[in-house]
C-alpha cells in the first residue's frame, strides 16, 4: 500500500504528459533534491553544482555537444543566452559561480540552494543592484575564481543575439582577465524559454518532449591586452556569441 502513494502523487501529471513524460519529471525533481537540499544546508557550495547540472540535464533528456576541445586559461566564460537551462549546460562542464537575473531567487528550491551555491543575482532594472553585482563580479575576477556570464541578461529563441551588458565584459577587460565566448545553439523548439513562460509549465515541456541537443561551441579566449579599444573588446565577443542562422547548423560528427 505503500508504494502506490508515489504512483497516485503522480496521476495528475500523467493525465497531461504520459507516464514516461510524468516519471521523467519526477525523475528530475526527485533526483536533483539532495544536492539541492546539500546546498541549501551550506555543503558543498558551488562543488555541487556541476553534479547536480549534469543530474537534472540527464532527467530531462537535454544533451551536451561540445564542439570543440574547451581552451584552458580563461577564468570568466561568457554566453549567450537560450532557457533557463543554459547555466547548467555549462556548469556541467565545469564549476563556476554564475550572475544571475534575480527572479531565478523566487523559483521554488533552486533559487534558495543557488543562492548558497555561489549563485548571485542581480536586478538589471535597478542601478543599486547592478553597481553591487559588479562590485561582487570585480572581487572574483581579482581573485582568479571561474565565473560564468550571459551579458544579453535575458533569454532569446536563438535567432539573434540581444543587446549586450557590457559592465562585466568592461569589468574583465580593464581588470586584464582573459574569456572564454561560448555560443549556444539548440534546434529544439521547445528549449528555448523566454517572455513571460513559468517554470513548471516549462518542465513539463521538456519532460513531455523530444530529446533535446544543446551545441556548445566554443570561441578562441580573447586577452584584454590584445584589446586597446574596449569597444572593440565588446565587438569580438557578439561576434562570437551571435547565433548561426539554422541553414548554417550542421549535424555533429
Amino acid at each position: 500500500m505503500q508504494e502506490a502513494l508515489p504512483l497516485k502523487a503522480l496521476r495528475p501529471l500523467r493525465t497531461r504528459l504520459g507516464w514516461p513524460g510524468a516519471m521523467r519529471l519526477a525523475w528530475a525533481l526527485l533526483g536533483t533534491a539532495g544536492p539541492l537540499l546539500r546546498a541549501s544546508a551550506g555543503l558543498g557550495g558551488r562543488t555541487l553544482l556541476q553534479p547536480w547540472s549534469r543530474r537534472l540535464l540527464k532527467a530531462l533528456r537535454v544533451q551536451v555537444a561540445l564542439e570543440s576541445p574547451l581552451p584552458a586559461g580563461a577564468p570568466l566564460w561568457v554566453a549567450n543566452h537560450l532557457s533557463w537551462l543554459d547555466p547548467m549546460v555549462l556548469l556541467s562542464l565545469r564549476s563556476a559561480r554564475v550572475l544571475a537575473k534575480v527572479e531565478v531567487a523566487a523559483y521554488p528550491l533552486v533559487g534558495p540552494a543557488s543562492a548558497r551555491a555561489g549563485l548571485r543575482f542581480v536586478d538589471r532594472r535597478d542601478p543599486l543592484s547592478r553597481a553591487a553585482a559588479l562590485a561582487w563580479l570585480g572581487a572574483a575576477l581579482k581573485r582568479g575564481e571561474p565565473l560564468l556570464l550571459f551579458p544579453e541578461g535575458t533569454t532569446t529563441r536563438g535567432n539573434s543575439l540581444g543587446r549586450l551588458h557590457d559592465g562585466g565584459l568592461l569589468a574583465a577587460h580593464r581588470l586584464g582577465v582573459p574569456t572564454l565566448p561560448l555560443r549556444l545553439d539548440c534546434e529544439a523548439p521547445h528549449y528555448p524559454w523566454t517572455g513571460d513562460a513559468e517554470l513548471l509549465p516549462h518542465l513539463r515541456t521538456l519532460a513531455a518532449g523530444e530529446p533535446v541537443r544543446v551545441r556548445v561551441r566554443p570561441g578562441p579566449c580573447l586577452h584584454p591586452g590584445d584589446f586597446q579599444d574596449p569597444h572593440e573588446w565588446i565587438i569580438a565577443h557578439r561576434s562570437h556569441l551571435t547565433p548561426l542562422q539554422r541553414h548554417e547548423l550542421e549535424p555533429s560528427i
